[in-house]
């Protein structure tokens, strides 16, 4: 898999796998706005990517991880790319802070 899409930002949350045993599913959230997690505003796309067992994020900056709903929120894109390689799903793209 590999995938990009124009956003302003992102979440990335995950939900349980196929098996409760086994890997999750990365289920990730795409938004016109910074933030989003401060408003009812609905993601534009959501894209749930099954079997991942980790996720890894470089070259991004303006990362927020919230205890209150273990969701990471990156802010501040123009630009982000998913690659998927095996179970290791990577994050990366642009912003303009």
């Amino acid at each position: 898999m590999k995938e990009t899409y124009q956003a302003k930002s992102i979440t990335i949350s995950r939900k349980p796998g196929k098996d409760k045993e086994g890997l999750k599913t990365a289920f990730i959230g795409l938004f016109n706005d910074n933030n989003p997690h401060l408003s009812a505003k609905e993601p534009f796309e959501v894209l749930e990517i099954e079997e991942v067992e980790k996720v890894r994020i470089k070259h991004l900056e303006n990362i927020s991880y919230y205890l209150m709903g273990n969701d990471l929120v990156i802010n501040d894109l123009t630009e982000v790319k998913f690659v998927k390689e095996g179970n290791i799903l990577t994050i990366t793209g642009k912003q303009e802070f």
